[in-house]
């Protein structure tokens, strides 16, 4: 096999460049060593948004590139919000204060902030008085006036997902649970890649005239793959979350923790039905950075006591920890002075004389940008300018979405109208559910039911069920009971106890579904 463009690794970034470069007539083949999204990609705080902390040091600093970065990611907010808008969706949040005049700075900031945002705004920050905060959130610590502004609240795992279709659709092969284990050279340039499938053991060659490296905190494993003797590029920063089995936001509105103890924010926010804290900030090796720790998590529960006295001792549900990508200083450029919470989260495209591109530090909501970047890199290596998608490929949204955002909430008008009557009775959870996992294509979940039973919900958390199950393995790459319950759906985000409960059931269903596909004459195919 032969492409243009290898991408290694289907994180944010990698399924971003890979659908880009689909659309403009490259040959992609997008290989994962895992599971789509099994690493940060989801394991973010669930937020798409410019950042308010990000503001407030490029003011601190007088830092034009944090200045930038917050604009940009205003931006990508702002088009992630009108292209799935089944997955994403604003939020407000309150950022509290103590006094007049601490709200009026936070209320000029936020101005700053949605004067940022322009034509990509998503409403105007306001002031709230004392009544006004707690009738918001009613257990928050009485005394409190605020701010409350707009930003974007997403699922990570499934747009992630959804991207990596949209780039099979468009042309890319992709390549789960297989890991490059050897990169080709001819000559002194690269040219491709040994894969290993982890499933069968197999080995094979796949020659490309690019190889790109979208590995996220695992890229200068790559590099060095390429290039022995580099020193690393970045510094892994573990951000740990917890789920709480309290609903602390009733009103749909979170809440920004302006200042801790060590100078960090934190957010507590709705999160199906439940409360999600987060996020730490904790340099550790790549080995540690799904690993949350004992220290971190009383430090994430010590700030919810103390911001909410009066609702009793919190109860966890779930926690998980992800790293973050944080790019080390080249020579031109002064290392942090606060640590890692203080590391502009900006990217940087590197080309080595071998040929090999890394596409390297950024954040979730920047993914796009990110992907522009490196196809440039990409089309340097080719010797052609960048290609323009034609006006058939620039059509294809984003799988489950329509071309444009008042496309998509009036065709989910139309299936809430529509699909009641082929659900069990009563069912308008489940409905939700779909409609917001899979957009447009709720049906196609509904077509994979081999009878009623499979539209029965399997837990009272989240509505899973087996239509789901069998569809995630025939059309989304799922293999295992991790990425049914982690990242198909959320369950194993939400609460632990009950994926465990619902795992024996999941992994009978997908021996099922995998038996069939084994015994298909396309179980091979490795675009679902």
């Amino acid at each position: 096999m032969s492409v243009d463009l290898l991408v290694i690794g289907a994180g944010a970034t990698g399924a971003s460049i890979a659908m880009e470069a689909a659309r403009r007539g490259l040959s992609v083949a997008l290989v994962e060593a895992g599971d789509i999204a099994i690493g940060t990609s989801s394991r973010s705080t669930k937020l798409l948004h410019g950042g308010v902390r990000y503001l407030e040091l490029a003011f601190r600093r007088l830092d034009w590139r944090q200045l930038q970065l917050v604009r940009e990611a205003l931006a990508e907010r702002g088009h992630w919000l009108e292209a799935v808008p089944f997955l994403a969706r604003r939020l407000e949040l309150l950022l509290p204060s103590d006094g007049l005049l601490q709200q009026a700075y936070y209320g000029l900031g936020l101005a700053v902030y949605d004067r940022l945002a322009g034509r990509a705004g998503i409403g105007s920050s306001r002031w709230l008085g004392r009544e006004a905060v707690q009738e918001l959130l009613p257990e928050l610590s009485a005394g409190h006036v605020g701010v409350a502004y707009g930003d974007g609240q997403f699922d990570d795992a499934r747009l992630n997902l959804l991207m990596v279709r949209t780039a099979a659709h468009l042309g890319a092969e992709v390549f789960t649970r297989t890991e490059v284990v050897e990169l080709l050279r001819q000559g002194d340039r690269l040219s491709g890649a040994v894969l290993h499938d982890q499933a069968t053991g197999q080995r094979r060659r796949l020659e490309a005239r690019v190889v790109l490296n979208a590995t996220g905190i695992g890229a200068d494993r790559i590099r060095q793959l390429a290039q022995p003797d580099l020193p690393p590029s970045l510094q892994v920063s573990r951000g740990v979350h917890l789920v709480l089995a309290a609903d602390l936001c009733p009103g749909g509105t979170g809440l920004l923790i302006p200042s801790t103890d060590d100078g960090r924010v934190l957010f507590v926010l709705p999160f199906y039905g439940r409360t999600l804290v987060g996020t730490t900030d904790t340099p550790c090796g790549s080995a540690e950075a799904e690993r949350p720790s004992e220290a971190e998590e009383h430090y994430l529960l010590d700030h919810v006591r103390r911001w909410f006295p009066g609702h009793g001792e919190p109860v966890v549900s779930s926690r998980w920890a992800g790293g973050r990508p944080l790019l080390l200083p080249t020579g031109e450029e002064d290392s942090a002075s606060g640590g890692t919470a203080t590391v502009v989260r900006e990217h940087r495209v590197e080309t080595l004389p071998c040929g090999l591109i890394s596409v390297m530090g950024g954040k979730w909501t920047t993914c796009r940008p990110m992907a522009f970047d490196g196809l440039q890199a990409v089309a340097q290596q080719l010797g052609v300018p960048l290609p323009v998608p034609s006006e058939q490929a620039a059509a294809v949204a984003i799988h489950g979405a329509a071309g444009s955002g008042a496309a998509t909430l009036a065709g989910l008008s139309r299936l809430r109208a529509e699909l009641p009557q082929r659900l069990p009775c009563g069912e308008t959870a489940l409905l939700e559910h779909l409609l917001m996992g899979h957009g447009l294509e709720t049906e196609a979940v509904l077509a994979c039911a081999a009878g009623p039973h499979d539209l029965e919900p399997l837990s009272p958390v989240i509505p899973l069920t087996a239509a789901e199950v069998r569809h995630a393995v025939r059309h989304e790459w799922a293999r295992t009971a991790d990425d049914l319950l982690a990242r198909r759906c959320r369950l194993a985000f939400v609460d632990q106890a009950e994926a465990e409960r619902l795992r024996p059931l999941v992994e009978a269903l997908l021996d099922q579904e995998l038996s069939s596909l084994r015994s298909s004459p396309t179980s091979h195919q490795k675009n679902p």
